[in-house]
C-alpha cells in the first residue's frame, strides 16, 4: 500500500496518476486530503483508489493498515507563502512531518517527502542541498512556509547525525518553481504559466512584476521553472531505487527568467508575445528573490538518470494538453 499525503494536490494529484498507470504500483494508492466544496475532488477524479482519508485520521488509518504501507509520500502541507499564521504553519508543515517521520521509523516503512526551494531564502547561502547541520544552519527562509519545511529539515538532519532510527528510506526534496496540471485549485498561489494563460488566451498582455534591483531589468528576475512531470518522475525513481536516502534539490539546473516564461505561454497558443510590468507589492518586495537556481550535483551523484524538461517544451505541453483544452485535468 502506498499512502501520498496532498494526493489531492497539485503535485500530488500527478504523482498518484503516474502510480496509477504504473501496473506494479497502482495496487492499493490511498489518498489523504481535504477535498472541500471546490473542484479539488477533479485532480483525482480518474484514477482508482483504494481510500480516501481526511488528514485528522492519517495516523489511525497508519495504524491499523501497518503491516501493510510501505511508502508513504508526504506532500501534504500549508503551501501559501503568504499565510503569516505561524503556529498554524507549525501544526500543518512541521508537526505532522515529525510525527509521519517516527510513525515510518518504527514501522519499517519510506518516507519520501516535500521540502521547498522556499528554505533558501534569499539565495545569498546559495542553493546547495547540504543536508549537514551546519549546512542548513546558515539558510534563513524569508517566510513561515519557508521556515516551517526548513524546520523539518533541519530536525531531521539532527536525527541522522546522532543515529536515531530513521524510515527504511528516506528523501527529502527541496521542490523550485513547479509548473503543470491539476493547480486550478490553488488560486493566486497557481504558477506563473497558469495566471499568464488566460490573458495570453483573450490576447491581453502578460502582467509581471517590475524590477526593483538594478541588476535585473523588468521580467529579467530569474527562478528555476520544472514541469511537475518531472518532479513526479523522480519521486518515482527514488521508490525504485530504495537504497537512496537524502535531502535533495529538484529543479532543472538553469535559471530562466519571467520574460521567458511569459513568451513561451504565448508561442505555445501561436500568438505575438505582449507583457506589461506593475510594481512588486511593497509588502513583499524586501523579500522578493530575484533569482533561484537548483545546484542538482547531488541528485546525479546519487543515480538520478532523467533529464529535465526544457522550458519552452514544459509550457508548451501545459498549454496545449492541459490548459487550452475542454479537459484541463491529467
Amino acid at each position: 500500500m502506498i499512502v501520498v499525503t496532498g494526493g489531492a494536490g497539485f503535485i500530488g494529484s500527478n504523482l498518484v496518476a503516474a502510480l496509477s498507470e504504473r501496473e506494479d504500483l497502482a495496487r492499493d494508492i490511498v489518498v489523504c486530503d481535504v477535498l472541500g466544496t471546490g473542484e479539488k475532488w477533479r485532480n483525482i477524479a480518474k484514477r482508482e483508489l483504494a481510500d480516501i482519508i481526511p488528514p485528522e485520521d492519517l495516523f489511525s488509518f497508519l495504524n491499523s493498515h501497518k503491516d501493510m504501507v510501505e511508502t508513504v509520500f508526504h506532500l501534504g502541507a500549508s503551501s501559501s507563502t503568504t499565510e503569516r499564521d505561524a503556529d498554524f504553519i507549525v501544526k500543518q508543515n512541521f508537526r505532522t512531518s515529525v510525527d509521519l517521520w517516527k510513525w515510518c521509523a518504527e514501522n519499517d516503512a519510506r518516507l519520501i517527502y516535500a521540502s521547498s526551494a522556499a528554505t533558501y531564502g534569499d539565495g545569498s547561502e546559495g542553493f546547495e542541498d547540504d543536508a549537514s547541520i551546519d549546512g542548513l544552519a546558515g539558510l534563513q527562509p524569508l517566510n513561515p512556509y519557508g521556515w516551517s519545511k526548513h524546520l523539518f529539515d533541519r530536525r531531521i538532519a539532527r536525527l541522522v547525525a546522532e543515529g536515531r532510527k530513521t524510515p527504511k528510506q528516506w528523501a527529502g526534496l527541496k521542490f523550485f518553481n513547479v509548473y503543470g496540471p491539476n493547480e486550478s485549485h490553488k488560486g493566486s498561489q497557481q504558477s506563473v504559466v497558469a495566471q499568464i494563460y488566460p490573458r495570453a488566451a483573450a490576447n491581453l498582455p502578460a502582467t509581471l512584476f517590475r524590477s526593483h534591483n538594478p541588476d535585473y531589468e523588468d521580467g529579467g528576475q530569474l527562478r528555476d521553472f520544472v514541469w511537475v512531470g518531472d518532479c513526479v518522475d523522480v519521486m518515482i525513481w527514488l521508490h525504485d531505487t530504495p537504497d537512496v536516502s537524502g535531502l535533495f534539490n529538484l529543479g532543472t539546473g538553469q535559471a530562466r527568467s519571467f520574460g521567458d516564461l511569459a513568451r513561451a505561454v504565448y508561442v505555445a497558443l501561436e500568438k505575438d508575445p505582449r507583457i506589461d510590468f506593475v510594481d512588486t507589492p511593497v509588502e513583499i518586495r524586501d523579500r522578493y528573490q530575484y533569482f533561484t537556481e537548483a545546484c542538482m550535483e547531488k541528485l546525479r551523484d546519487a543515480g538520478y538518470p532523467g533529464q529535465f524538461t526544457p522550458l519552452e517544451e514544459g509550457v508548451r505541453r501545459y498549454v496545449q494538453d492541459y490548459l487550452d483544452t475542454e479537459d484541463p485535468y491529467r
